[in-house]
């Protein structure tokens, strides 16, 4: 059994949304001791940010006419989609930034896209756990409600494109605890962090149960 776990955060160390794929992983690997976890960190080991477009340029040249840079492109985008076909379950972790996915998160997905093709249903059937983690509030009357980019376009790459079988964690208010503006919200935020560490442990056995 493999499980693929991706994570996206820049600061690894101190990662909400690393916290919450800890629990959803340590599930899995409690179920399967024998099992291997495939991870890919984005945010400490960026992808090149022009290997999309290379990529993309080099299927459109004949294989023997394309420069080593497309050859590259096209290697790693195989890589990526073949860590995706080959796993049993799947964990990905991405924080919310600027309101919306990284450009280093983008490109993991446009090169997977590049190498399997806009209709590949890389992960048919395949339990998901989707963690979000979100600096500030965006629930609905907030604000900042409807600033969310980065879920809904999540969930349709993972459950509509590559055809997941979604499971999706939410945790807001992780700069609460050190944004002395959000200090009447630490109480609320500690309770959102308690909720979606239980809600990530129980998306973990839902992994195994899967």
């Amino acid at each position: 059994m493999t499980l693929f776990r991706l994570d996206a955060s820049i600061l690894p160390g101190t990662s909400a949304s690393a916290e919450l794929a800890d629990a959803a992983e340590a599930e899995w690997t409690a179920a399967h001791p024998g099992g291997t976890v495939t991870r890919r960190n984005l945010g400490t080991e960026p992808l090149p940010g022009d290997a999309w477009a290379a990529a993309v340029l080099g299927s459109f040249t004949p294989e023997d006419q394309r420069t080593p840079e497309q050859q590259a492109a096209a290697a790693l985008g195989a890589e990526l989609a073949g860590e995706l076909r080959a796993a049993d379950a799947a964990v990905i972790a991405v924080p919310l930034y600027n309101w919306g996915v990284s450009q280093h998160f983008k490109t993991w997905v446009d090169l997977v896209i590049a190498s399997a093709g806009p209709t590949t249903e890389l992960l048919k059937d395949k339990p998901v756990v989707l963690i979000v983690s979100l600096g500030g509030g965006f629930a609905p009357g907030t604000p900042r409600e409807g600033w969310d980019h980065a879920t809904p376009y999540l969930e349709r790459i993972l459950r509509d494109v590559w055809g997941a079988d979604l499971t999706t964690i939410r945790r807001e208010l992780t700069l609460a605890a050190v944004n002395p503006a959000m200090e009447s919200l630490r109480d609320l935020a500690a309770e959102y962090h308690t909720q979606a560490l239980d809600a990530a442990s129980a998306a973990g056995k839902g992994l195994v149960r899967a």
